[in-house]
């Protein structure tokens, strides 16, 4: 009978993309109301609000991806889908960074959500880092 391997896929990992689903569909639900709030009470210039429209939604889409890739990779213990996802962060995270320092106007509440994001993302990369090891890591028996 061969040996059973042993689980090597993170847990941590796993809870904190879980997390970071459900608040990237918080993020981009106030990031949606806070944009509403600032056209109806300052002066937005048409073209800085399409832009950070369609950056809002072009988050969305990579930060689904790179969750879906990331949460895939790990549960299977396979190294391309958790690569995927780890080369995703760069560019959320790019976008994160945009929101909390390059925007027409940012406000306080947006200024915290980021660095939450942002803390999330350094964190995953760190786990996911560490599980891509693991992953190539040869069992020793």
């Amino acid at each position: 009978m061969a040996p059973r391997s042993r689980q090597r896929s993170s847990a941590p990992l796993q809870v904190l993309l879980f997390l970071n689903g459900w608040y990237s569909a918080t993020y981009f639900l106030l990031e949606a109301f806070i944009f509403v709030y600032k056209v109806l009470l300052l002066p937005y210039p048409f073209t800085n609000l399409v832009l950070d429209v369609v950056l809002l939604f072009l988050y969305l889409g990579t930060e689904a991806t790179r969750i879906f890739f990331g949460s895939k990779g790990n549960l299977c213990q396979r190294k391309v889908p958790l690569c995927i996802s780890l080369a995703l962060t760069v560019p959320a995270a790019v976008m994160a960074a945009y929101y909390l320092l390059l925007q027409t106007y940012a406000l306080r509440l947006e200024a915290i959500l980021n660095a939450i994001l942002l803390l999330f993302y350094a964190l995953e990369l760190l786990l996911g880092v560490l599980a891509l090891l693991s992953f190539s890591s040869v069992d020793s028996y």
